[in-house]
């Protein structure tokens, strides 16, 4: 292949990566769809190709379509015990993030809450919401009618805007890290009443239980989620252990929400992502699996840090 056709390609990239990551949760994944229509890429007849960035476009999503789709995948997800992969801030994958609603559709929530739709809807959500793609557009990338582009869009909106009707508004982060600060304090000092007080009434919490639980724990309650996160706050010999040493925790913003990372001699080793509200703690995420932080782990030690918010645990 020329030296051209390489350049074009890698010119759009970071949009084919983006539009795999948003598609499928995972940098992981989106990584290996891009390869992949690589690999076509070099093998197509591209003198026929008259557009190439909508013909990459389409072999992106379809490739992604085809991995939702499998039994693989939908047996893990199916299963409960898929969270998708979070990703530091500045991290080129969670482009484009001009518009709220380009912001929204890579933040964990709705990573997640699009797991609810089909493979098209989620494409069609993905292609409109995020990249601006006009239904007929749309049409010819999923091979589908412009009608059936709009209804798709119109379930997946319907069923996102549902779910987020009770924080969709965008968070002052500044604001929100003063929330995650205090949060951790109490988490760490054992003040089971100021998590309570820092919770909403209707707050939920989902946690891979460390990395090691085979279903995500769901919490429900502000009681029950106050319990849990001081009891997964609290030092112990064992969890150090499998920490593979006592950890600091620092605050950061991973897919544009504050977040704790428990990070062992540089190593990010765990983190929870907050949702907050008016001055409170919405929803939780716990991610712990070694799988879903590979990346976050590399970014951070390129990225370097200040000072961790608590040094000894």
């Amino acid at each position: 292949m020329d030296s051209a056709a390489v350049e074009r390609f890698e010119a759009g990239r970071g949009r084919l990566a983006s539009l795999a990551y948003r598609l499928l949760g995972s940098a992981a994944d989106a990584e290996d769809v891009v390869q992949d229509t690589f690999l076509r890429w070099q093998a197509a007849d591209r003198e026929r190709i008259e557009v190439p960035e909508a013909w990459l476009t389409k072999v992106v999503t379809h490739l992604c379509l085809d991995r939702l789709r499998s039994a693989q995948a939908r047996h893990e997800r199916a299963a409960g015990a898929w969270l998708p992969e979070p990703l530091l801030e500045g991290d080129p994958m969670l482009g484009p993030a001009d518009t709220v609603e380009q912001r929204e559709s890579v933040s964990l929530a709705v990573l997640t809450l699009m797991e609810r739709l089909s493979p098209v809807e989620r494409a069609v959500y993905v292609l409109r919401e995020a990249f601006s793609y006009s239904h007929a557009e749309i049409a010819r990338i999923l091979d589908v009618t412009e009608s059936a582009s709009q209804q798709h869009a119109h379930r997946a909106r319907v069923r996102v805007t549902a779910e987020r009707r009770r924080g969709s508004e965008e968070v002052d982060l500044a604001s929100a890290r003063r929330v995650v600060e205090e949060f951790l304090a109490a988490a760490t000092s054992g003040r089971t009443e100021r998590l309570v007080a820092l919770l909403t009434d209707d707050v939920t919490a989902v946690s891979d239980g460390a990395g090691r639980a085979k279903r995500l724990l769901r919490l429900t309650t502000r009681e029950r989620v106050a319990s849990y996160v001081r009891a997964g706050f609290r030092p112990t010999p064992v969890k150090r252990r499998l920490a593979g040493g006592s950890p600091v925790f620092h605050i950061a913003v991973l897919n544009g929400s504050p977040a704790v990372l428990a990070v062992v001699d540089g190593r990010v080793v765990g983190t929870v992502v907050f949702d907050v509200r008016d001055g409170r703690v919405a929803s939780l995420c716990g991610i712990a699996a070694a799988d879903r932080l590979v990346r976050l782990d590399e970014a951070w030690r390129q990225h370097g840090s200040d000072a961790p918010v608590v040094a000894a645990w």
